[in-house]
């Protein structure tokens, strides 16, 4: 007689990509766990971190929408942002409830733990931190920025990013989480802003080297203003690896085809290009490359295929 072992998925990240990574996951027959930044200060997230002392709740919000399972309207109603209203004007109502929540509970995690039974999530939802903390840029020419929302308006070339307080303390279970998964999956994001704050956290920067899961980084398909103008996907990687040491990324997942010329120009208004996959320096770095048609588009903007990728991921198991 043989037994079934669930295989472990970690997905490590923030922003838009790493929702749409979750939603196709999360139909699949594997234990997934997903680690997630709180560094954003920026509107509704911001304001909650100030006013009531705890950790940013959006990136939460959108992790936790995209493992539930309960009715549309509830959902709708999670995710609801109020447009009137004197001091509940741009505040969502899922960063409300987090922020209730934490409060009752007395803590960030525990909050979260509760919202995700009630609402039905499927797996794990571990905050980086379980802390406030703040994310700093060092520029090329010295300068340094503070603030998630405000290092890419500053319109210079990145050095490096790290936080405070320092050390970050991230919760063990994510820790344990990268120590037994079978893949550790590094979503699309803005690479400094989303992702790397995860990364930069010591404990997570080990753990990604001393894992025996096979670390996935998925490459952005588009260069962002003010964070990656002119990157290649090694220019990405390559971030990374300064960041966090040789061997924390083992394979990189690049989209395999050409990118419509009317995108092109979409994307060109707002300074943004297609990442150049450059194979060589790639394999030069040590990763392995994994091609796939794994992008779409939709409502005018080129999205990672939800689906596509997360079957990819799977047979990757």
């Amino acid at each position: 007689m043989t037994t079934h072992t669930t295989k472990k998925v970690v997905v490590i990240g923030g922003g838009t990509g790493m929702p749409v990574l979750l939603r196709g996951l999360k139909h699949h027959d594997i234990d997934l766990s997903a680690i997630v930044t709180v560094a954003d200060d920026g509107g509704s997230s911001g304001r909650l971190r100030t006013e009531m002392e705890m950790p940013a709740p959006g990136d939460i919000r959108n992790v936790i929408a995209a493992l539930s399972d309960v009715e549309p309207m509830l959902m709708h109603l999670f995710q609801h942002r109020f447009t009137k209203g004197n001091g509940l004007s741009g505040h969502s109502m899922g960063n409300l409830l987090l922020a209730a929540m934490t409060s009752v509970t007395g803590d960030f995690y525990t909050g979260i733990k509760e919202i995700s039974r009630v609402l039905n999530v499927k797996g794990n939802i571990y905050p980086i931190a379980n802390q406030n903390m703040f994310l700093h840029a060092e520029y090329e020419d010295g300068t340094i920025m503070s603030g998630e929302s405000n290092i890419p308006k500053v319109g210079k070339k990145i050095k490096r990013v790290f936080l405070q307080p320092n050390p970050v303390l991230p919760l063990p279970e994510a820790v344990d989480a990268i120590l037994s998964a079978d893949i550790v999956v590094v979503s699309p994001g803005s690479l400094y802003t989303s992702i790397l704050p995860n990364l930069i956290v010591p404990q997570i920067g080990q753990a990604l080297k001393d894992t025996h899961a096979n670390v996935i980084y998925v490459c952005n398909v588009m260069t962002q203003i003010g964070e990656t103008n002119g990157y290649t996907a090694s220019d990405h990687v390559q971030a990374i690896l300064d960041h966090v040491g040789a061997g924390c990324i083992h394979s990189v997942v690049v989209h395999n085809k050409e990118i419509d010329p009317d995108m092109k120009l979409v994307y060109a208004e707002e300074l943004a290009a297609p990442v150049v996959y450059d194979f060589d320096r790639l394999r030069n770095l040590g990763v392995k490359i994994i091609e796939e048609d794994i992008v779409k588009v939709k409502n005018n903007s080129l999205r990672h295929d939800t689906e596509k990728i997360a079957n990819l991921l799977v047979s990757l198991l």
